[in-house]
Parts: C-alpha cells; structure tokens; sequence
C-alpha cells in the first residue's frame, strides 16, 4: 500500500522526534513542514529535503497531505485541529495535552466526527516495553483487588527553559508541570487504575518564575476504591531524576523506573509464572531522554489505524480523560476542596490565565 502523507504544523522541540520517527517507518512519508518562526521551519525543510512553509494554510493548499501533526503550543492545539478539520477534512494528530479546555477538547472530538476524520492524541508512553507489559497484568487480573497506584515525575527545568518561548509557562497557552511533563504519567495511572471519582490536591511554584506550578501533590480516588498518588515537580536540581509509575494489589506489586517510564524495578505476584522469571531482564529500556522510544511505535499504530480502519489506543475521547482529570486537579487545587468527577470548571485557570 502507498506510504501515508504527512505534514508537521509547528517545529520545536518535539518536532524533532515526530521527525525521527516519520522517517524510519515505511508506512509514512514526511512531506512539509510549517512554523510561525521562518528559521525553525526552514531548519527541518532544508534537513529532510521537503517544502516548509510559516503559513498552514498556504502548506496544505500547495502540499498533498493525508495527515497533520499539531505540534504547536498547548493552547493553541484546538483552534489549529478545528480549523484544518473544517477546511481541509485531514487526519490529526496532537500532542499532548489535547487541549487545555475541556470544551475545547470536545469541540475538536465534535468537529472531527462531523468532518469523517480521525483524531489521535500523542501518549508515547504507553508503548514502552515495560508499561506494555504491566498493562497486560492488569487486563489479566493479576493484581485482584487495586490497592494503589503512584506515578513521581521529578525533572528539571531551569528558567531559561521556560524564557525559550513567551508561552511557556502561562495558564492560557501551556500550564505547569502537572499539564505539560507529568501529563503522560496522569494518563498511564489512570490507564492502569480505571475511572476517578475524586481528586484533592496541593501546586506550588518553587523555583522559576512562572504562572502556574513547577511542583504538585496530588490524591485520587478510584471507582474500584483504590486510591491514586501523583507527585510531581520540574524543581529537581540539578538534574532529571524520574519519571515512575508503581501498581499495588492484593496480589502483585509491580514498579516501572528510569527517567521515562522506562526500567522495570519490581515484577512480583503471588501466583507466579515461569515467563516472570525473564520480566526483570526483557523489559528494560534505556532512552537517551525523557521523551523515551515511544513515538515510533506510536506513529506505526497511528499508520495502521488510518490504512486498515482500526480502533486507536488513544483517539480524542481517550485523551479526554486524563484532560478532565488534570482539570479536575486545578480546580481542587485553586478551592482546597476535593473534586468530585464529572465536574464543571470554575476555578481552573488552565487555557483561560487570569481573565
């Protein structure tokens, strides 16, 4: 079958893996690229050999493209996904977050429903060796009854990191540590915890100068009665730390280490089986940065979804939840109350600032 057409709408820093990625699966084909910022567009057309453009429109006008990769600021992922959808009718897919608004992010869902496209929102994570084989635990009921979950994201991010761009760190246009770094690891509890009921939580900022938090703690009840920890800061000094995700049941304890969720730590059941006995040593994985291996194994899912009319790992809806749940966390934060979901945004800054 012929490869996939893809185009690329912003070129920062993640670019670069969609970049590394699109252009080792033989299923896609890297056509454009387009960045406000002539500089960093030119950078990625003259490095891949492809027509890079500062205007979308103009790019998708001139260009034959099957599918578009929003890699733009947080906030500006719903308006750039509607648009293309309603003018263009292309295939999306988005960085995490999907968005900052919970009616935003329904709004995008809406339009590409209504337009007979499919929307795909980045989680790489969940293609890490050994979160793929924790997953499997928990579909087979290896644990029993959910005890626990706690993912800790202590990583570093100096002021200069957020002065790179005036966006960073504002609540309208990206958020703090808890929507931006630790947004994967809120999606892999939730993933392997089920539903939330109820949030409380507590967000400082510490060490940068920034709208939002650069540390959070957080507790989460689950539908199953289990309860969830998140604690997460980018004030490690002076260097990255972790980025782990640990399930406890009444039969089994499993923890996922590395700086990216990457190294599994623990693998240990009550009834135990001959294949756990090799865990330790085959699901380990060693990425050169926090943004870890998954994003090919991502896209090759993606490729396959779109050619062969499949069900996607995370579409829209998917990427909701951890939204809604990430919302919920402000909002408990900014009332000292705990949050009960579904739940209806009053205080939450994140995609409004301080309107």
């Amino acid at each position: 079958m012929s490869r996939l057409k893809f185009a690329l709408v912003g070129c920062g820093r993640i670019a670069n893996k969609h970049t590394e990625a699109l252009t080792e699966l033989q299923g896609a084909e890297l056509v454009s690229v387009c960045d406000l910022k002539s500089d960093k567009a030119k950078e990625y057309g003259e490095k891949f050999d492809i027509p890079h453009y500062t205007n979308y429109d103009e790019m998708l006008q001139n260009e034959e493209v099957d599918v578009v990769n929003i890699l733009t600021p947080s906030g500006l992922h719903a308006k750039h996904t509607i648009d293309i959808v309603k003018k263009y009718q292309k295939h999306i897919i988005c960085e995490k977050p999907m968005a900052l608004k919970l009616e935003d992010a329904d709004e995008m869902i809406r339009t590409c429903d209504e337009n007979g496209v499919r929307l795909f929102v980045v989680k790489q994570n969940r293609y890490n060796l050994p979160v793929q084989k924790l997953r499997e635990a928990v579909e087979e009921d290896r644990f029993g009854k959910l005890v626990m979950g706690t993912v800790r994201v202590r990583w570093t991010r100096h002021q200069h990191y957020y002065d790179m761009d005036d966006w960073r760190g504002t609540w309208a246009m990206d958020g703090g540590v808890l929507t931006n770094q630790a947004s994967h690891h809120i999606d892999l509890l939730e993933w392997m915890m089920g539903q939330p009921v109820e949030v409380s939580a507590q967000t400082t900022t510490r060490l940068v100068d920034i709208e939002p938090e650069d540390t959070g703690a957080v507790v989460i009840k689950f539908a199953n009665g289990s309860l969830g920890i998140i604690e997460a800061t980018t004030a490690t000094r002076p260097e990255d730390l972790e980025g782990s995700l640990s399930v406890l049941g009444e039969k089994g304890s499993v923890e996922i280490g590395g700086f990216a969720v990457n190294e599994m730590k623990t693998w240990k059941f009550e009834n135990e089986r001959e294949e756990d006995k090799q865990v330790m040593d085959q699901f380990k994985e060693n990425p050169p940065n926090v943004y870890g291996f998954g994003h090919k194994r991502y896209l090759e899912h993606v490729i396959d979804c779109i050619k062969n009319d499949k069900e996607a790992l995370v579409d829209g809806l998917e990427g909701r939840k951890s939204l809604e749940l990430i919302n919920a966390i402000y909002e408990a934060s900014e009332t000292g109350k705990t949050v009960k979901l579904r739940f209806e945004p009053e205080k939450c800054k994140l995609g409004v600032g301080d309107e």
